[in-house]
């Protein structure tokens, strides 16, 4: 079992950075496969970043490429987002998510998730 704290969300302004970290807990979660999704209101929620187990391998959505690093310290059992250049579009609830064996950009594939933290970016 996995569990997942989310922080570092808050309001800012546009053009602002922002930087999430995920906790995660559990004796092999430096071994699990690390996602941050979100979900603004009223949509579905869709893929931001993920990251393998290793740091290695990287994927982003184009709507957040070259804006967004995904990183992973796994000495620290934590995963962040780095967020630059923020836009009022990517105002949501961001999720980070892990798996045990899939490095995947799917929703439907993490096996746990965090609450959420919220970011709010004003224009």
């Amino acid at each position: 079992q996995v569990q997942l704290v989310e922080s570092g969300g808050g309001l800012v302004q546009a053009g602002d950075s922002l930087r999430l970290s995920c906790a995660t807990s559990g004796r092999t979660a430096s071994s699990y496969h690390m996602g941050w999704f979100r979900q603004a209101p009223g949509k579905e929620r869709e893929f931001v970043a993920a990251i393998n187990w290793s740091g290695i391998h990287r994927v982003y959505a184009d709507s957040v490429k070259g804006r967004f690093t995904i990183s992973r310290d796994n000495a620290k059992n934590t995963v962040y987002l780095q967020m630059n250049s923020l836009k009022p579009d990517d105002t949501a609830v961001y999720y980070c998510a892990a798996d045990p064996s899939r490095y995947t950009t799917s929703v439907g594939r993490y096996a746990y998730w965090g609450q959420g933290t919220q970011v709010t970016v004003s224009s």
